[in-house]
């Protein structure tokens, strides 16, 4: 091979001397290009004590999967010295510049693993770079873990706090979000109180102070208020908008089908000859909101609020709790908010509906955290969607066998980590796109 051809790979491998390419080889029928790199010379400083340099005592053989060179799988092959130290007495193997200690795969080769595992589940990463996906997953249970130990919580002030399956059988983590920054901050087994002082634990290791918490955004779980009061003794307990409305929705649907089911006759002949289109439509209808109503919705919600049925009056009552969370946000007064709601567990108590008579109760026990939680602006929202999202992720993957790499999964993808190794197909400058739009 030309001397000048092993310059450039030596260039575009970023090696310094005493290390260059010294050979190259293609092998067109295995689709294969080899890299045998060398090291010159006959001393290397001690790597273990930073002695002056040393002779070398040996070489060890050593192979690395590198990125594909256009369609051909790439590999780098060396001889790497090892140093025996008159300082230290310790025989030490050299560090290499593209790789880290103990993996088979060159820096970049793991910094693109990573970045297409951040993309896709890891099988389908696995496939695309024909490894096995095994050996991606250490790969990433690795940087995330060396990303975490960087990782600063010193500013966290406003968390919110959740639990999501991992499989069945009931089989959950607790995920703790920073509701500022926007990002996942602990993930955990489990879904009692003892998960968060394991938080507290996590938190002082990085820098942060469980004192520092001034809010925390929960569903109504004992649990989980029972863990702050423990682990996070300074923050204030809201409960989220979103669980508290899902909960009147629950209660509504509870009401829409024992109805259904107990005077489905009677109910069939109040709608109509249409029953089944008209019974249909509301059952969407009653979930919507008003404004996203189609025409069908709209006709049948309109027959609804006109009969008599228990169905009405749950409706009613869910609605008027989302008005109660409007009319609390727009005047930002606590004495407000507490009558408006306070008028409405009297409603609900009332209804001689026994699906909202215990909502009543249950958020009558609460009622000092559903306050708080109507009138400031934050929210679980965020963290739901992101467990939206890393449902999505055990969809794609069919599931996670392992629950350390879900949850290693989710700090990939959510916890917005600084110390993670960059892409290496990412473009060096910022290509404008809009010169080329008239191409098209």
């Amino acid at each position: 091979m030309n001397t000048q051809i092993e310059a450039l790979f030596t260039t575009a491998l970023g090696l310094q001397p005493p290390w260059y390419v010294a050979k190259v080889e293609l092998n067109t029928a295995k689709r294969r290009i080899d890299f045998e790199v060398e090291h010159t010379g006959a001393r290397a400083t001690c790597p273990a004590c930073g002695a002056e340099p040393q002779l070398i005592h040996d070489r060890v053989r050593r192979s690395w999967r590198h990125l594909d060179f256009f369609q051909f799988e790439a590999w780098l092959h060396a001889a790497i010295p090892r140093v025996q130290c008159n300082g230290c007495g310790k025989t030490t193997q050299l560090p290499v510049p593209w790789a880290r200690e103990g993996s088979g795969f060159t820096l970049l080769f793991e910094a693109l693993s990573l970045s297409l595992c951040r993309e896709m589940p890891v099988r389908q990463a696995a496939n695309q770079l024909r490894v096995a996906p095994k050996r991606l997953w250490r790969r990433v249970r690795h940087y995330v873990e060396v990303a975490r130990a960087k990782d600063d919580m010193s500013c966290v002030r406003y968390v919110g706090i959740d639990e999501t399956s991992v499989k069945r059988g009931h089989e959950y983590i607790t995920v703790v979000h920073d509701l500022e920054a926007k990002r996942l901050l602990f993930a955990t087994p489990g879904r009692d109180h003892a998960t968060l002082q394991v938080f507290a634990q996590d938190m002082r290791a990085h820098g942060g102070d469980p004192l520092t918490i001034e809010h925390a955004c929960i569903d109504m779980s004992a649990a989980y208020a029972k863990g702050i009061d423990q682990s996070l003794p300074n923050a204030r307990i809201s409960y989220d908008r979103f669980h508290v409305v899902a909960l009147a929705n629950a209660a509504m649907d509870e009401v829409r089908r024992e109805e259904m089911r107990s005077s489905a006759a009677a109910v069939r002949e109040a709608v109509g000859a249409q029953s089944k289109k008209t019974l249909r439509q509301l059952l969407w209808g009653m979930r919507k909101n008003p404004v996203s109503w189609t025409r069908a919705q709209f006709e049948a919600m309109h027959w609804l609020q006109r009969s008599n049925l228990k169905s009405a009056r749950a409706w009613r009552l869910k609605q008027a709790l989302r008005l109660v969370y409007r009319d609390a946000a727009a005047s930002n007064s606590e004495e407000i908010a507490q009558g408006a709601m306070s008028k409405w567990l009297s409603w609900a108590r009332r209804s001689r509906l026994e699906p909202f008579k215990r909502l009543a109760l249950t958020l009558k026990a609460h009622l000092g955290g559903v306050v708080r939680g109507m009138l400031d602006g934050r929210s679980n929202a965020y963290v739901e969607a992101m467990n939206g999202l890393l449902q999505q992720t055990k969809t794609a993957a069919r599931g996670f066998r392992n629950i350390e790499n879900f949850i290693a999964m989710a700090y990939l993808r959510m916890s917005k980590l600084k110390h993670l190794p960059q892409n290496p197909l990412v473009p060096a400058v910022a290509r404008d796109y809009g010169r080329y739009r008239h191409v098209c």
